[in-house]
């Protein structure tokens, strides 16, 4: 299961809207067959696995990370197909919450005649699947929020200086994290400031997340970088239902996809726009500030995971926070986080925290 876990992250970030998962088929002490889901979400994992073992699944044992489908969409289900390979026994590491398979894909195997054991790595599963389960459950993709800032908590100087605070070996790792998300996500404001690309650069992958830029009026520079490849990258643009119709046409133009979304507080709800990313399909987004979006996800309580990475710098109180106001009067309302891991990456400290 340990091995269908890591085959299951292969496919993270290229697979949405369906789940990254691993599959593994073992003949006696031999494995026979590999599989994990390919991007596009197709291919799904047992298939790839089956493929590989042929005749030798005949009796084997298949280890998947989680619940085979069983409901035909755009590929026959993966329980029928352990069924027509005469597997005879499915290891299950967790269950599936989509109404379409939650169980069913259990009981088909079941009644096959095949012996079904659920549970072994659970707690790993449902944490890689964790963005698949966001998306079915809450309607809404998983969020990690990155932060690279000062030891002060800075990400800029007075003067908007900041390049670069974090050296090279966590800026590499940044991209490597960006790969393995669905999508990239940025305020209006860091998109005006640093005309980013928001692409993986240097790791020789292909394939690249969309953009996501959150930008109530739309005020973005159509002659910036993200304009440029939005035909090339998927660029999605959350922005308010008011926005100036000839920018929405204008965006549209050059091959951005306009989500128009509410307004709550004189500002773009967080929770309707992760619900329309949702419905887009998304499962896991990366979110790289600046600080007033960074401040209202986790007003909104709405980040999964904090990544930050954190420079042996000082820059002082009036340079620009890497977190917004979050208008905290009380410390046991603030948002808290468990650390999950911490390490050096080069000269500075990655620190890695779930949601308490």
């Amino acid at each position: 299961m340990a091995l269908a876990l890591s085959l299951g992250k292969r496919g993270e970030g290229a697979v949405w809207p369906n789940p990254a998962v691993g599959c593994v088929i073992v003949q006696g002490t031999r494995i026979v067959g590999r599989g994990w889901t390919k991007p596009g979400g197709r291919p799904h994992a047992e298939t790839e696995a089956l493929r590989q073992a042929g005749r030798a699944a005949k009796g084997a044992t298949a280890y998947v990370t989680l619940e085979p489908c069983s409901h035909t969409g755009k590929t026959p289900p993966c329980s029928q197909a352990l069924i027509d390979a005469q597997i005879a026994r499915v290891v299950i590491a967790c269950t599936d919450s989509d109404p379409r398979v939650s169980g069913q894909g259990i009981a088909m195997l079941e009644a096959a005649g095949i012996q079904v054991e659920i549970g072994l790595w659970e707690d790993q599963a449902r944490a890689d699947h964790l963005g698949f389960f966001s998306k079915v459950d809450q309607g809404r993709p998983m969020v990690t929020l990155k932060l690279a800032s000062s030891f002060d908590g800075r990400i800029a100087t007075a003067t908007g200086d900041s390049q670069w605070i974090t050296a090279a070996p966590a800026r590499r790792l940044v991209h490597a994290m960006r790969a393995r998300h669905d999508a990239v996500m940025v305020g209006g404001g860091t998109a005006r400031k640093d005309d980013p690309s928001l692409t993986v650069r240097d790791l020789g992958i292909s394939r690249q997340p969309a953009r996501i830029v959150i930008s109530k009026h739309l005020d973005l520079p159509l002659g910036g970088k993200l304009a440029q490849t939005a035909s090339q990258i998927p660029l999605l643009l959350c922005h308010a239902p008011s926005a100036d119709p000839q920018l929405v046409k204008a965006w549209q133009g050059i091959g951005a996809t306009l989500l128009p979304c509410a307004i709550s507080a004189g500002q773009l709800d967080p929770h309707d726009v992760l619900q329309n990313l949702g419905n887009h399909g998304l499962t896991r987004i990366f979110c790289e500030g600046g600080g007033g979006l960074a401040a209202s996800l986790l007003n909104a309580g709405l980040v999964d995971r904090l990544i930050g990475f954190t420079a042996g710098v000082a820059i002082g109180s009036d340079g620009i926070p890497a977190i917004g106001p979050l208008g905290i009067s009380r410390l046991a309302s603030a948002p808290r986080f468990k650390l999950h891991s911490a390490q050096t990456i080069g000269p500075d400290v990655l620190h890695i925290w779930d949601r308490a």
